[in-house]
Formats: C-alpha cells, structure tokens, sequence
C-alpha cells in the first residue's frame, strides 16, 4: 500500500462512469439476510464466558437488585441457590442463619458441568438441607430434549427420599447475545415443552419453571400451558413478587435478591417446611 505523507497531495483518480454506476448496484442490492442478527450483534467481547451463567444473571441486567422481602408471610421458609461461581459453601453457616433448602447448578446446554457441584449438592444435604438441582438452558445451542438428557444425566435425577427436590429448568434471558435466543415465541414454548417432557419421562417428576415475567411475557408470549403442572419458581428482585407469568396463579419459590446476608441468591420457599418436603416427595 503506498505511503501517503504528511504535506504531499494525492492524485484524485475518478471511476468510469459505468463502473461507479456498476458499484452503486452491488452495493443496493445486498440481501438484508447480510446485516448481523440481534443477537450476533450483541455477542461481543463484553459477553461473559459460556458456562458462566447462574440464576438471575439476567435478572440483575433487566430489573435490578432487591432487598429483603416486607411483610412477606411467616409460614414461608428460607432458601438459597448457588452455582460456580460460589466455590466451596459453608452449608453449615447457611443452616445456622435459618436456610432450610438449597438449589445448586449442575448444567448448562451441553457443554458445561459445575465443578464444585458435588460439594455444595452434597454438602447441603449433609447438613440437614432439602437439596435440588438447576440446569441453565440455553436454546440457542441445542434442543430441549438433549439439554434434559444432559441434566438428568449429570446431577439432575430424582429420587423420593424426602430430601431431593425437583429438577430445575432455568430459562431466562441470554446472558450471552439475543435475550430470547434467537427463537420466535412459539419455537421458545416447544423448546420449553420439549425439556419439560423429556425430564419427566427420564425422572417421573414435572420439573420447576424459574423465569421472570418480563421475559416470560416477550419470549414465550404469556404462554398458560405449563401452569398446570410445573411449579413457578418466580425471580423478582423486590420487596412484592409482582405480577406472575402467565397461567400461575400462584408461585412454589421466589428468588427475591441475588445480595442476601450470606453467600448465594436467596428465596422464599411459598410454605412450611413440611411443603417443601411434600415436593420433594412428589
């Protein structure tokens, strides 16, 4: 490439006229199928690292942080939810300052385990915890069914002892590009349905549903089906749940801060303790 320097005057040098009207025409005529996408738009440098993603991670981004719950009612029972991003947990700490029951991360698409998951899945239960496991879905990677077999198959079974608590599916927005993953509200709900039947036909249980109702009302197009059968774990960082996804008239467990006074986000269970127990046995 030729060296323009400071001072020196650069020949101005003209496009025969049918080559600049040649040009103009390959540059109108380029398919709008070219421009990027939303969501290879917003998949940048400034993305977190896949994997990375835990309960809420969207939920901070869109409505914020919360605080403790007001006048919430006394039969409602202390929870928490940790991922990787929590390392090892001091689970009896946690029981000491009044957590009855724990969800920990397990799974995201099909391409990420947790790596502290067998100390905090354990180690919850080990102090006297109900326990569960979450699975992070990410859609735009693969199909519902696929993301089901994975969690099932690394940490997200079930078993009727009293103390293992449903699978959960976490869906919620992208943290990674387009906040409804590339998906039309209608390819959203048959993802949705097809994780939800294939977990149940692997664990015999109807998995939980954690989503927001802001995202559930853009990308799922306040869809009722699941209310029915699925429990609602609402994420409302507020001192009220607010208004519920569509469908639910009422919500099992509210995720209402990702601040808590000790380690992970912390929840309400919507009962007793012997409510939560009635879940875990089915």
């Amino acid at each position: 490439m030729p060296v323009h320097r400071p001072g020196s005057v650069r020949p101005r040098r003209f496009l025969p006229a049918g080559l600049l009207l040649a040009a103009l025409s390959l540059v109108l005529t380029v398919p709008a199928s070219a421009a990027p996408t939303t969501a290879t738009a917003s998949t940048d440098a400034t993305a977190p690292a896949r994997g990375s993603a835990h309960m809420g991670m969207g939920v901070v981004a869109h409505d914020g942080q919360g605080g403790v719950p007001a006048g919430t009612r006394a039969v409602q029972t202390e929870g928490v939810d940790v991922s990787g991003h929590q390392g090892d947990v001091a689970w009896q700490t946690l029981w000491n300052s009044g957590v009855r029951w724990a969800y920990t991360k397990a799974t995201e698409g099909t391409y990420y385990r947790n790596p502290y998951f067998a100390q905090q899945y354990n180690g919850s239960y080990d102090v006297g915890m109900i326990r569960g496991a979450y699975h992070f879905a990410t859609p735009d990677t693969t199909g519902g069914a696929a993301q089901a077999d994975y969690f099932a198959d690394h940490g997200g079974g079930w078993s009727k002892d009293g103390r293992t608590l449903p699978g959960v599916l976490d869906i919620e927005w992208n943290p990674y590009g387009d906040a409804c993953y590339g998906r039309t509200q209608s390819a959203m709900v048959t993802w949705i349905r097809d994780f939800l039947n294939r977990y149940k036909a692997r664990t015999g249980r109807d998995a939980v549903i954690y989503t927001a109702t802001s995202w559930w009302t853009q990308c799922t197009g306040d869809y009722v089906g699941f209310a029915a059968a699925n429990p609602l774990w609402i994420a409302r960082y507020a001192s009220t749940v607010g208004t519920l996804p569509a469908g639910w008239s009422y919500y099992t467990m509210w995720q209402y801060t990702s601040s808590g006074p000790t380690v992970g986000d912390h929840d309400k269970f919507n009962g007793a303790l012997d409510r939560v127990v009635a879940l875990a046995n089915g």
